[in-house]
């Protein structure tokens, strides 16, 4: 059974079996125009960490799909996603899945989202190329669209699929991280996340900028899965950037790829506005030695509250601030929401909800206040 590694920057080189890549030599925090697979090939051999792959998921829907109102449902049309056979499909997807190969080190991992019109054929291409699977991810979206024909069940998931390299290949998991993002339980292999929209939605004169534009809170979760600080995230269907947005936050150096220059314009144009964590938001929880339990990494995951957030109680004796796991940081100490409440107090225990608050759209609020905006945004 593959072997996860623990957090050291050791496990990233491998410099023993493959020479090690200066990241001089490559492309950091560039947009690489053109096909995919030829811009891949710029790319050296071994030289990063992840590859993050939204690709085209050839829809076989038989023409226009329109909703009730007679407007056209996104993508369904697009040149992007049309493809004369399933044979010149699954040659385009050996064709990039080949180079992903190459590029990815040793202990990298491959992540690829898709549909039921792609995703089983995608899975069983990367199996024959020597990738071995990890993990398959029920993205269940809290708010699908509705399936306006009636004549099937409402297509509510996408499925992520998480590679390794090989059966015995090692690989980054960094399973406290997952657990304190998830109410210290263990993380589950289906996401409830609601679909892009409100003002993550990127829009040009009015419409949205790219129709199947992902969540920041699914990439989130990915890269704060498998990769560190410092690591090289490829995005070889890079679109309007949400790769590029999260590594930037999370501190991971990043590549795309995207033919299209309209999106190239915007995925820049957002990245520029992307603001990085500080140092300290970014150290994450690894050992249960040092990592108190947390209870509210869904809000950080989701954007409700911004990692390097100050939070403080009433009387403001103590000014925390927020990480990326959704744990706490206080001159040296660190802890859940709960546990640092109750540490600082010198209390048997605490109830972070209601001791925390932070300053929201001018005025003080509980941090109870933020959950129950996000409980009642996501509700089905």
């Amino acid at each position: 059974m593959a072997q996860v590694l623990a957090k050291t920057k050791a496990r990233a080189r491998n410099t023993t079996a493959v020479e090690a890549v200066s990241k001089a030599d490559l492309p950091l925090g560039q947009i690489l125009d053109g096909d995919c697979v030829e811009a891949m090939r710029q790319l050296p051999d071994n030289s990063v960490d992840m590859v993050f792959a939204d690709p085209p998921y050839n829809l076989q829907l038989g023409g226009d799909l329109n909703r009730p109102d007679g407007s056209q449902v996104d993508a369904v049309t697009d040149h992007w996603d049309q493809f004369d056979s399933l044979t010149i499909y699954d040659k385009f997807t050996k064709d990039w899945m080949t180079e992903a190969r190459r590029v990815l080190k040793p202990d990298g991992a491959l992540w690829v989202i898709g549909s039921y019109h792609n995703i089983f054929r995608v899975g069983s291409i990367l199996q024959d190329l020597g990738f071995w699977i990890l993990n398959d991810i029920i993205w269940r979206k809290s708010n699908p669209m509705p399936n306006f024909k009636g004549t099937r069940f409402t297509n509510a998931h996408e499925t992520l699929i998480w590679a390794g390299m090989g059966e015995k290949a090692r690989y980054q998991f960094n399973y406290r991280a997952m657990k304190t993002l998830n109410d210290e339980l263990q993380m589950r292999s289906d996401w409830v996340l609601p679909i892009c929209g409100g003002a993550e939605r990127l829009k040009r004169d009015g419409t949205k900028a790219h129709p199947t534009q992902k969540p920041e809170a699914l990439l989130y979760r990915v890269m704060l899965a498998t990769t560190e600080k410092g690591d090289v995230v490829l995005d070889p269907f890079f679109g309007t950037g949400t790769t590029g947005a999260v590594a930037k936050r999370l501190g991971r150096d990043w590549i795309g790829c995207e033919r299209e220059s309209v999106y190239r314009e915007v995925a820049m144009e957002r990245i520029e506005l992307a603001l990085p964590l500080d140092e300290s938001a970014l150290e994450t929880m690894q050992s249960k030695k040092n990592a108190p339990r947390v209870a509210f990494g869904a809000l950080v995951e989701n954007g409700y509250i911004q990692p390097g957030t100050e939070i403080f109680d009433k009387k403001r004796r103590w000014v925390a601030k927020v990480r990326a796991d959704g744990s706490l940081s206080y001159e040296k100490q660190t802890g859940s929401i709960h546990g640092l409440g109750k540490d600082l107090q010198g209390a048997p225990s605490c109830n972070g909800w209601t001791f925390w608050y932070l300053e929201h759209e001018g005025t003080v609020k509980p941090i109870d206040a933020i959950r129950q905006t996000y409980l009642l945004a996501t509700e089905d």
